[in-house]
């Protein structure tokens, strides 16, 4: 992983030192909290319905032992024991002090870390497949160019203070597992007809109150010419991006408004100006920057471990667990593990400091010392020996770590909803360890199959609703919490994200009381009017349309 230089040390401390005199100055009056907001906001740091709350960049989601056992220090020593791992593969704290933030930055800087750019109109965390580098279905390791995209894009003068927040995702495979197709940019890593390595384009993308699927602009750029067609796209938007109203302010609405050919056009125009000029990538950077990535030392390893059949064959929870939350990897005789941070009944990604510790652990026992935070809230042991998995199992079982659903209906995304976010309209969270509960028995969960429950407690759709197989929103009425579901969504999948839906509105809300039980006759009417055990819930969705589901939820 990407290791700070001495200029990247220096820096992160001044803006430490800077932070803890605006604290300071808040804490004695001198700034009010509206002069404060930019400045704290500049480093991460919200204000929210019961507290502060510090969002950490985890860039691309990587993160060493180390780094995780300082995040379980900070989360026992300055908030209340545990964190959140959000869809931007980020990290908050919901209690901290303002008097202790300076300090937790400071912590943070201690082992590379900071929460610059997390939050703010400017680019957020590049992120990635959390599978990265391990995936066996990868044409190339997406992390040297999201780390690339984020030194460029770090305090980018040009760009810090855009008409809107900025998200871009990368992935590597034709598979999308990084959701490319709802974000600002999406970026598909493939070959190009001579071979050579470049980027299928995409612009325009995004979730909250206007979903839309990202646009593609360009099927492919030179690997070389990447930051000057981003640098392209970021000028079009921030000269013509509306800023009379933010909720018209991103780039969707620019592309969808002045239409794709016209900004295409714009875009190639200032392409034209930077190409071959000083943000041309040169090989020895794109090296350098890779060597920081290369593969850790696998042992040659047959693809099947006996240790493993073997001890599948005496345990069930292990057998159940290996085939949900391992994934294939491109060395023979290792897998990713995706450890859940779904228990039955829990809080959607929430880890204890306890937890964090233990994952540290095991990361450097089992894993090359490397750990991933994927965007549906869990978290990736990405190089892992089958031979070790019995071992890796038993120790996460110890710790409540070991929940095998995922893809399963109990891996439910959630935001934080109205248990913390002051944005939110209606609790997530409640909502989601019901459903969780309702689902629980292992043996429905696999009856049921893949199938992704997405929550969020208001349209800014930080819970991602708008691509779930069953998306759930909440929405105030007149007081009162009500939850409108949605069908059919996807974030990604085959053929660079080109299976990605929003999904549809399904009819009237449901209360609290009774939005568990509308969830479980969808899933009912799912497992009666589909064509076999195989067929998915999104595939007999796409089949069906949303007119059986209706007339099970409405009676019409």
């Amino acid at each position: 992983m990407y290791r700070y230089d001495e200029f990247d040390h220096a820096f992160v401390r001044d803006r430490v030192a800077q932070f803890r005199d605006q604290v300071a100055r808040r804490l004695s009056g001198e700034l009010t909290e509206e002069q404060f907001k930019p400045l704290r906001l500049m480093n991460g740091v919200y204000l929210q319905l019961h507290a502060y709350m510090l969002r950490i960049a985890i860039p691309y989601g990587t993160l060493s032992g180390r780094q995780m056992r300082k995040l379980a220090y900070i989360a026992r020593t300055y908030d209340k024991g545990y964190g959140h791992f959000t869809t931007r593969q980020n990290l908050q704290f919901n209690w901290p002090r303002l008097e202790d933030l300076p300090d937790i930055l400071a912590e943070l800087a201690e082992v590379e870390m900071h929460a610059i750019q997390t939050s703010g109109n400017c680019i957020r965390n590049v992120t990635t497949d959390h599978f990265a580098g391990a995936a066996a279905d990868e044409v190339d390791d997406p992390r040297p160019w999201a780390e690339i995209i984020r030194q460029w894009s770090s305090l980018h003068p040009e760009f810090s203070f855009l008409p809107r927040k900025f998200k871009v995702a990368v992935t590597g495979a034709a598979r999308d597992r990084a959701a490319i197709r709802v974000h600002d940019i999406g970026l598909e890593l493939r070959r190009g007809p001579g071979g050579g390595l470049g980027f299928r384009v995409f612009v325009g993308g995004g979730q909250g109150r206007t979903p839309m699927l990202a646009k593609e602009i360009r099927d492919f750029v030179p690997e070389q010419e990447l930051l000057a067609y981003l640098e392209a796209i970021m000028r079009v938007y921030n000269r013509y991006g509306r800023r009379d109203n933010k909720y018209k302010a991103r780039v969707k609405i620019l592309v969808h408004e002045r239409g794709l050919e016209e900004i295409r056009e714009q875009v190639e125009a200032e392409f034209a100006e930077l190409r071959g000029g000083a943000l041309d990538v040169p090989v020895e950077a794109r090296e350098a920057i890779s060597a920081y990535f290369a593969p850790p030392s696998f042992e040659d390893l047959p693809r099947t471990s006996r240790i493993l059949e073997e001890a599948r064959l005496r345990d069930r929870d292990l057998a159940l667990w290996v085939a949900r939350n391992s994934h294939p990897h491109k060395q023979p005789g290792y897998v990713s593990v995706t450890i859940s941070l779904k228990p039955i009944g829990g809080v959607p990604g929430d880890a204890t400091a306890d937890q964090m510790d233990k994952v540290a652990e095991l990361a450097e026992r089992f894993s090359f010392d490397e750990i991933r935070v994927s965007h549906e809230q869990n978290l990736i042991l990405p190089h892992v020996r089958k031979d070790d998995l019995p071992a890796l199992h038993a120790e996460l079982k110890a710790v409540g770590l070991a929940t095998p659903n995922a893809g399963f209906i109990t891996d439910i995304i959630a935001c934080p909803g109205l248990d913390y976010c002051a944005l939110a309209n209606a609790r997530s969270i409640p909502v989601a360890q019901r459903l969780s509960e309702r689902f629980a028995d292992t043996r429905r969960q696999s009856e049921i199959g893949d199938l992704a429950i997405k929550i969020s407690g208001c349209i800014n759709a930080c819970g991602h609703h708008h691509v779930g197989h069953i998306g759930i929103l909440g929405v105030d009425r007149k007081g009162e919490e009500f939850y409108q579901i949605t069908l059919g969504g996807a974030p990604g999948g085959e053929n660079g994200g080109e299976d990605a839906a929003i999904g549809e509105i399904v009819g009237k809300g449901f209360s609290t009381d009774e939005v568990v039980d509308a969830v479980e006759t969808i899933v009912d009417t799912y497992l009666k009017l589909r064509e076999t055990p195989q067929e998915s819930f999104l595939a007999a969705y796409r089949r069906l349309g949303k007119k059986p589901f209706q007339e099970a939820l409405y009676g019409r």
